[in-house]
């Protein structure tokens, strides 16, 4: 018996082929139509003058015939020559996406940027009608003409009394959406996108506006700050990336810029992995030049997220890090300058304020009148008095001349209108004793000297040894406590009371022999204390005021200069006030605050 045949199965038919374009003039279209950006249009037509070894680059903007048109007039090699000396149009108009430049760079040359042959066609963007000649080795110009939105396209011999040698690009009318462009804002745009092409190629860039009557040079663009010359240029696998960057004060308009070649891309914080760190902090400005990252081909603001873009990432983490290391430096230091400004106008602001305010009220500041009745201010701890120690009273009145001269008559004191207790605050060790001294002033501060009846009186603890004199002697008493006494004055009908507060302790802070007494307030200083609820604590032992700058009021204040130099100075009146009134109420605290506040506010700038 015979086998079974095995029936044929059948091949499945190859699915394998290469992609074709199925409407030509649609991909064209479609190209000429990817760039999006007139000013960028108008940097590619100068990099094609500029591969062209031009040396002289003329921009022209104007009307003619009402039309508003755009030349840009080079005197570099023109348009490559054909085999019998004319400019080979045909190849340009026959080879979209297929640019000589390639081959060149294949070959070896340098300082070429084009490389897609399809820069011509940004003409789309700018205007309707595109005309570019170039002179033939004959001497004849030679011009082709494109329309926009035409797949056509026309060369013919263009008559002219001197050929100039170059290439000559010329469109009208420019589109109603790009006319308003100036010269000034194409300058600008030049000068920082193609900073290095024209830096390396020493091209001299002119722009004619006619319509305004402007004219520029192109110059470079110049970065402030001090250039980093501590960074050396990162190696990759594609080779070297240049660095040119920049380190000044923070400033939102600062940013580093991603070159390729001389001509800039975008800024680079738009870029995956530099959306942080310095690349956004505003200190940092400059170019990083990648020569190997793979652009979009339309618009060039495109980076190709390929292994070449993988490896600039890499590249740039050593530069971030000492990059974030100079910032903090920079920080530190302006931090340091803003906290001298800020202790120099609140020492200011409270030295006016104690000018105003009278001095035996604020006599914890060590303030006296020196000279032509100015005052000097010194942070000083309350006045304290140990026993033995010899009485001192600083306010007592000056001597201006011999005994018994004749006053003027507005030297002369008018009635009673207030009297104080100097000092208002003091600290006393037990069993040690300090001076008081009534202080009487007339309506106009003069001092009252004559005709005032005193009456002093302890309300509690201590003793006075005459309360009937103008400067009397507290004797503390055997146990800490607060003792508050009280002075009543009478000149005639008038009527004046004040008090003062006297802390008795058992022991005081030892006076410091390791050097001068700290002159002025005290400085301060921050520490970042997020989510506790101290806004500022004083340390005497430092003679510094803490202040938490992670606080959300600091926060909140530190919007403005302004509004975080009253903050910090009003933490300052707070911190002193309870250092230098132990004891007091808490309405008289308050008291004591709001009026320093008010004298010391006045004057802060």
């Amino acid at each position: 018996m015979a086998a079974a045949l095995t029936p044929l199965v059948a091949r499945p038919p190859d699915t394998r082929g290469k992609l074709r374009i199925g409407d030509h003039w649609s991909a064209i279209s479609i190209i000429a139509q990817s760039q999006d950006n007139p000013l960028k249009a108008v940097a590619e037509f100068i990099e094609n003058s500029i591969d062209a070894g031009a040396k002289n680059i003329h921009v022209v903007r104007g009307r003619e015939r009402k039309e508003p048109f755009l030349k840009v007039i080079d005197d570099g090699e023109g348009v490559r020559r054909d085999a019998a000396g004319a400019p080979d149009f045909r190849y340009v108009a026959t080879h979209i996406c297929d640019s000589i430049k390639k081959r060149l760079k294949r070959d070896g040359a340098q300082g070429i940027q084009g490389e897609f042959g399809i820069g011509l066609l940004s003409f789309w963007t700018l205007g309707e009608h595109l005309r570019l000649s170039s002179p033939a080795s004959d001497g004849r110009v030679h011009e082709m003409s494109m329309r926009r939105g035409d797949e056509g396209y026309t060369v013919r011999v263009r008559r002219a009394l001197v050929a100039e040698p170059g290439a000559t690009l010329d469109i009208r009318p420019l589109l109603p959406g790009v006319r308003q462009f100036s010269g000034e804002k194409l300058n600008w745009y030049l000068a920082s996108e193609l900073r290095d092409r024209i830096r390396q190629s020493g091209v001299q860039v002119r722009i004619s506006d006619r319509t305004a009557r402007r004219s520029y040079t192109v110059s470079p663009r110049e970065f402030d700050g001090r250039l980093i010359h501590e960074l050396d240029n990162p190696m990759t696998a594609f080779g070297e990336i240049k660095l040119e960057l920049y380190l000044d004060d923070p400033s939102p308009e600062r940013g580093v810029s991603l070159f390729r070649n001389g001509t800039r891309v975008g800024e680079l914080s738009v870029f995956d992995g530099f959306q942080d760190g310095p690349w956004s902090s505003g200190y940092i400005d400059g170019v990083i030049d990648a020569p190997f990252v793979n652009l979009t081909p339309g618009t060039r603001t495109g980076v190709i997220r390929d292994a070449a873009f993988e490896a600039l990432r890499e590249g740039m983490e050593s530069v971030r890090e000492r990059l974030d290391a100079l910032i903090a430096d920079l920080k530190r230091a302006e931090e340091e300058r803003t906290s001298e400004r800020t202790l120099k106008s609140i020492r200011r602001a409270f030295r006016e304020a104690l000018l105003a305010l009278p001095a035996e009220e604020y006599d914890w500041f060590e303030v006296h009148r020196t000279g032509a009745g100015r005052r000097a201010a010194a942070g000083t701890p309350p006045v304290v008095e140990t026993a033995g120690s010899a009485p001192a009273v600083r306010d007592g009145p000056a001597v201006d001349g011999a005994e018994g001269s004749p006053q003027a008559f507005f030297e002369i004191a008018g009635p009673l209108h207030s009297v104080r207790v100097s000092p208002a605050s003091s600290v006393v060790k037990v069993g040690a004793s300090r001076p008081l001294r009534a202080l009487c002033r007339d309506r106009s501060g003069r001092q009252v000297e004559t005709g005032v009846v005193f009456a002093w009186h302890v309300l509690e603890g201590g003793a006075l040894d005459d309360p009937h004199a103008e400067i009397v002697r507290f004797e503390a008493p055997d146990e800490p406590g607060l003792v508050t006494v009280k002075l009543v004055a009478t000149q005639g009908d008038a009527v004046c009371e004040a008090k003062a507060l006297v802390t008795v302790t058992d022991s005081l802070v030892p006076t410091r022999d390791d050097g001068p007494a700290r002159q002025g307030l005290p400085g301060y200083t921050y520490e970042n204390a997020p989510g506790q609820l101290w806004r500022s604590r004083y340390e005497v032992d430092r003679e510094l005021i803490v202040i938490n700058n992670g606080h959300r009021d600091f926060v909140f204040a530190s919007q403005s200069r302004t509004s975080q130099l009253r903050y910090i100075a009003r933490l300052f009146v707070k911190e002193l006030v309870l250092r230098n009134f132990p004891g007091a109420s808490s309405g008289e605290l308050l008291d004591r605050v709001l009026e320093l506040m008010l004298y010391m506010e006045s004057n802060l700038r």
